[in-house]
């Protein structure tokens, strides 16, 4: 008798689904079914992955904002969607480069002062955008080259 390729599995959010198991080793297919089991439906997990990633996320917006008032950063301009993208842009970019030039170079943070108030006159989201893979170290010679179109 042939091993079933096809399992109906009984969830534990208590969904059943039908599932192909021919990509599984015909010895393997069973256990791997039983785990199946004792995981949520696709959907449930999905359902729960997308709520986590949103409190994920509410919560580095938070952070995001809060390190922006504190270094008196301005609003960034641009589409609702390139907003808050460039602002996360720029706060990795920011702290990626504070890393990078103070902590393990000789950057003071007298010298750091000016390449911050440097990024305080960029406020076009859509350079922040254009500079989110620049070498963090970079960004002082980028702030100096910036030019925000309207």
């Amino acid at each position: 008798m042939a091993i079933p390729t096809e399992w109906t599995i009984e969830h534990a959010c208590g969904h059943t689904e039908a599932r192909d198991l021919t990509t599984r080793p015909a010895d393997r297919r069973a256990g791997f079914a039983e785990w199946l089991g004792t995981q949520p439906c696709t959907t449930c997990w999905k359902t729960a992955r997308a709520a986590e990633r949103s409190k994920e996320r509410a919560a580095e917006e938070k952070a995001i904002e809060e390190w922006a008032k504190l270094h008196q950063m301005p609003v960034l301009h641009g589409t609702e969607r390139m907003v808050p993208w460039a602002t996360r842009c720029r706060h990795q970019l920011l702290s990626d480069a504070y890393t990078a030039l103070v902590m393990e170079r000789d950057t003071t943070e007298a010298e750091w002062e000016t390449v911050e108030e440097a990024a305080r006159s960029v406020d076009c989201a859509g350079w922040w955008l254009d500079q989110r893979k620049a070498d963090p170290s970079d960004l002082p010679e980028l702030l100096e080259a910036a030019t925000c179109a309207p």
